[in-house]
């Protein structure tokens, strides 16, 4: 009930900011125990960032919860890339042509389409993955060529500063760009994050508590 009554805490702050804002529930270290708790409630969106434990928690599963949606949103990797598909049905961290690439030849072999945000390293940070902002549009035009569908930004602010500058910025790119869907906003900003139009917030222990 913990669980449940932590979820139900947060949405009720999400709702009286936006009623356009869907959490996903990160569930990246949790035994499937707790994540039954919110499957019980109707909730859809859950996130995972390590592939091979997501497959390897959700497999016998996933078919059983048929309006389930899960988000990759951790780190690609090429080698990894047509596994996704087995799983997933939105990407977070879409960030170079190599990838995009790959994932527009295997949409066409399997005819099967993800849905993607692109991951904009918005701190400048070089030990971060992510577009950088100056390469925005030409990537979302290049990925459209590519029929990818694009459906929005996402972004992870520089840590121990105000992600207020990086969420405004994320906002203003996504609609120079017109896209629908923006992804930012975590446990410890999630509020402001929704102020700001985020459409999709990431959180985990704050609905589960600490990861196994």
């Amino acid at each position: 009930m913990l669980i449940q009554n932590n979820f139900y805490t947060i949405k009720n702050i999400i709702d009286k900011k936006s009623l356009n804002t869907k959490i996903i529930a990160v569930s990246k270290g949790q035994d499937f125990s707790k994540i039954s708790e919110l499957l019980k409630i109707g909730h859809t969106e859950f996130g995972e960032n390590k592939l091979q434990e997501a497959i390897l928690k959700w497999k016998d599963y996933i078919n059983k919860y048929p309006k389930i949606n899960l988000h990759f949103i951790g780190k690609l990797q090429s080698n990894k890339v047509k596994d996704i598909f087995s799983l997933f049905h939105y990407v977070h961290s879409l960030d170079s042509e190599k990838l995009a690439k790959l994932f527009s030849e295997i949409e066409k072999k399997n005819n099967q389409k993800l849905k993607y945000f692109i991951q904009v390293n918005i701190g400048e940070e070089s030990q971060k993955s992510g577009i950088h902002i100056q390469e925005c549009k030409n990537f979302i035009l290049f990925c459209k060529k590519l029929n990818l569908d694009i459906i929005g930004l996402m972004c992870i602010p520089p840590a121990n500063k105000d992600p207020k500058y990086y969420f405004i910025k994320l906002k203003e790119l996504n609609n120079e760009n017109n896209l629908k869907e923006l992804s930012m906003g975590m446990s410890d900003d999630f509020e402001l994050a929704t102020e700001l139009g985020s459409t999709y917030v990431r959180i985990g222990s704050s609905i589960f508590g600490k990861r196994n």
